[in-house]
């Protein structure tokens, strides 16, 4: 069922739901706006546009999605579970575009590089992705309940399960910054035996 705006500014958890998308969005146009300036209004757009699909398919979080899922909400009372599959539709298929026919896109910022990194790299970054995923459609699930009530009290799916959320959260985390270290090890061509041996014997010396 669609919120009524007067409902949406009366209640306590739909009032914060609406903070969060104009932060959101505002933060994006900024960004946006900057990457135009820089690069250009086309390829500043799709840069953008690479770096939204990053945060929804590299997070474990839903915030990004969230500024699709919430005005889909809003308007024709669509669930954000399942707006949020559309969401990764559209994620997976700007960046299917951006690797087929503009892959020097990718190398504008350090987010894009490192997107790219894990995309045309299943083993081991996929697992990113997929612990992303996890975290994502739980939050986007007791996202859904937020709006569903009143006040933060009322959300019981969210106080019985949000302890789950948070250890997929922290694994997702964990493992995005333990991949992105070795990446740019990589990148800068630096062996991590090297670095072993190097601790090894500087005591000796």
């Amino acid at each position: 069922m669609p919120l009524g705006l007067e409902k949406l500014h009366k209640a306590e958890t739909h009032r914060e739901a609406l903070i969060k998308f104009l932060l959101l969005l505002g933060l994006l146009i900024a960004y946006f706006s900057y990457l135009s300036y820089e690069y250009g209004l086309m390829t500043g757009g799709l840069v953008a546009l690479l770096t939204w699909s990053f945060f929804v398919l590299c997070t474990p979080v839903a915030d990004a999605g969230f500024l699709l899922d919430f005005p889909i909400r809003l308007i024709f009372g669509f669930r954000m579970l399942y707006s949020e599959i559309i969401v990764w539709v559209l994620a997976i298929s700007v960046n299917t575009y951006g690797l087929l026919f503009t892959q020097s896109v990718y190398e504008k910022t350090i987010l894009t590089i490192l997107l790219k990194k894990i995309l045309i790299t299943p083993v081991p970054y996929w697992s990113i992705i997929l612990l992303s995923g996890t975290g994502t459609f739980l939050s986007i699930y007791f996202g859904d309940e937020m709006l569903d009530v009143l006040r933060h009290r009322d959300r019981a799916k969210y106080h019985q399960h949000a302890f789950k959320l948070k250890i997929v959260a922290v694994i997702s985390l964990f493992t995005l910054i333990f991949l992105s270290y070795y990446f740019l090890l990589d990148s800068l061509d630096i062996d991590i035996q090297e670095i072993k041996v190097s601790h090894t014997i500087a005591p000796l010396s």
